[in-house]
């Protein structure tokens, strides 16, 4: 089994396209998953990128998601080592780093900018790879 650890971008991704991630894979993310993805809904109806109802769905597509939410002591810990070693002003992305470092075999993300800045640290693998049997 194949264990990846995703973000909430990535989160939101898989639901909004009805992605169906292969068996064989396990989805983990940091507990603060939900609320980002929240958040990033809401910042994109107040832009007027989507509508008030399609966020909500969208929620309840990532209600539905398997995916397990971690948030343990020692995430935490890494968490802020990982910002704090590559110069992050919050720990926020860290915290999918974290997880990934400790509880997953590879990141997925859909945000070039965080796949770029963890370039060995962490592996990462494209968003195909969800679809694709471990």
């Amino acid at each position: 089994m194949t264990r990846i650890a995703i973000d909430a971008a990535t989160a939101l991704r898989i639901v909004a396209d009805g992605v169906v991630v292969a068996e064989g894979h396990a989805l983990v993310a940091p507990k603060v998953l939900q609320s980002h993805a929240l958040s990033a809904l809401y910042r994109e109806v107040r832009r007027g990128e989507r509508t008030a109802q399609e966020a909500k769905d969208l929620l309840e597509g990532l209600a539905a998601l398997k995916v397990r939410l971690l948030g343990d002591r020692v995430s935490r810990a890494v968490a802020w080592q990982v910002a704090e070693s590559l110069g992050w002003e919050d720990t926020s992305a860290a915290e999918y780093v974290a997880v990934a470092r400790l509880q997953a075999d590879v990141l997925v993300t859909v945000d070039e900018a965080l796949a770029r800045a963890v370039e060995g640290v962490v592996p990462t693998a494209a968003f195909t790879t969800l679809t694709t049997p471990a």
